[in-house]
C-alpha cells in the first residue's frame, strides 16, 4: 500500500500560511514604537520633541523666548559653542531669532512675536564639529488622541 504524500500535506498548508502570517504581523508590531519616535507628546522640560538626525531637539516656548534642548539618546548633548537660529511663522509674520548656547544642553534667543496655536518654528543649528541639523516644529498643537 502506497501513502499519497500530496493529500496529507495539503490540509497544513493553511495552518502554515497563517503562522507566517501571524509572525509577520508580530515582527511589524515590535517595531511600531520606533516609527513614531517623532511623535512623543513632550520632552523633559515640558516641550515638544522631533528628530534631527542621531539628536532629539525639544523646543520650549515662553511668551517671547524660545529654548532648544538636544539630547541623544536621553543623555544631554554639549552645546557649547554652537550656533543656530530659528525661523517663526506666526500668521502672516516671520521672525528670525539667534540661538545661542544656553546652559550645559541648550540654546536660547528671544524676539519680537506673538505665540499663536498655528505657529510654526523651524529651528536650525550646528553643533561643533557635526553637520547642521533642522527640525520643524508646531508647538502649541495640541497632541492628537490617542498618542
Amino acid at each position: 500500500m502506497r501513502l499519497n504524500t500530496t493529500t496529507l500535506a495539503e490540509p497544513h498548508w493553511p495552518a502554515k500560511r497563517t503562522l507566517v502570517l501571524f509572525a509577520i504581523a508580530v515582527f511589524a508590531l515590535a517595531f511600531a514604537p520606533a516609527t513614531y519616535a517623532d511623535e512623543r507628546k513632550s520632552g523633559p522640560n515640558g516641550g515638544q520633541v522631533k528628530d534631527a538626525g542621531k539628536y532629539h531637539l525639544e523646543l520650549v516656548i515662553k511668551e517671547s523666548a524660545l529654548t532648544v534642548y538636544v539630547t541623544a539618546k536621553d543623555a544631554k548633548v554639549a552645546t557649547k559653542g554652537a550656533s543656530g537660529s530659528a525661523t517663526v511663522l506666526t500668521g502672516k509674520n516671520t521672525v528670525n531669532v539667534k540661538l545661542e548656547p544656553a546652559g550645559e544642553n541648550a540654546l536660547a534667543g528671544s524676539a519680537k512675536f506673538e505665540p499663536t496655536p498655528g505657529m510654526k518654528v523651524v529651528v536650525s543649528l550646528t553643533l561643533p564639529g557635526q553637520n547642521p541639523m533642522q527640525a520643524r516644529f508646531t508647538p502649541l498643537e495640541r497632541p492628537k488622541a490617542g498618542k
